[in-house]
């Protein structure tokens, strides 16, 4: 396992300190996910149950959209699975830092989702494991509690768009870009040509093969760093 320097900032309280703030957007948008399911057929515990496995909120909407739009089965499991590719790259960055054998690191690599992968990153690259964890740990019950409240209250979609839980997950990955700028404000310019490259796909593919096409931006990045 590779080792890097302590990090004064890192560790679990920290993870559990910025899992606080992003448990509140998570919450919020499962609200929105578990109204959405049930307003378009699913019964509320289906879509509890859900948020619970699976803790991704691009999938499941990705999931609830195709099934809502009559898309069959395999064209609503195949969407979210290609959305849900994202994370082949992430845990490959991630598995190095992991501890124990295989079972212990596959239960490990469950803990890297979008907003907690981000906020452990460190400026050298590597990823704090504990604070990974922490913010995770937040984070998951938020999402399930949210969906909950959602699927069971129901909101209307009315009262969606009147409280702007519409715009919340664009918000959230907006932020997480941001932050990630922040930290490393050396890889604006694979941010640009992913943002390019998934525009242009949107014309003529469906989002999750887009959001696959602008992956593509760290190709470059990936071939030319040398092994460590």
């Amino acid at each position: 396992m590779t080792r890097t320097t302590a990090d004064p900032d890192g560790g679990w309280r920290a993870g559990l300190q910025v899992g606080a703030g992003l448990a509140v957007g998570a919450f919020a948008l499962a609200i929105s996910f578990g109204a959405f399911a049930v307003l378009h057929g699913w019964p509320p515990w289906v879509a509890i149950l859900a948020s619970a496995v699976t803790f991704s909120g691009s999938a499941q909407f990705a999931l609830a959209t195709a099934l809502a739009g009559g898309g069959g089965a395999l064209t609503a499991v195949l969407s979210a699975a290609l959305i849900n590719l994202r994370f082949v790259p992430m845990a490959a960055a991630t598995a190095r830092y992991l501890n124990g054998g295989r079972l212990q690191r596959a239960l490990e690599g469950q803990s890297v989702v979008d907003a907690s992968w981000v906020a452990a990153q460190r400026p050298d690259g590597s990823v704090d494991r504990k604070k990974l964890f922490g913010a995770t740990l937040v984070q998951w019950p938020a999402w399930i509690l949210g969906t909950a409240v959602g699927a069971l209250l129901v909101p209307s979609t009315e009262f969606a768009r009147t409280y702007g839980l519409d715009v919340i997950f664009p918000g959230f990955f907006a932020l997480l870009l941001f932050d990630s700028l922040r930290a490393r404000p050396g890889i604006l310019p694979l941010a640009l040509l992913a943002a390019l490259l998934a525009g242009i796909a949107c014309l003529f593919v469906p989002p999750g093969v887009a959001l696959l096409a602008g992956a593509l931006a760290a190709l470059p990045a990936l071939l030319t760093r040398s092994p460590s």
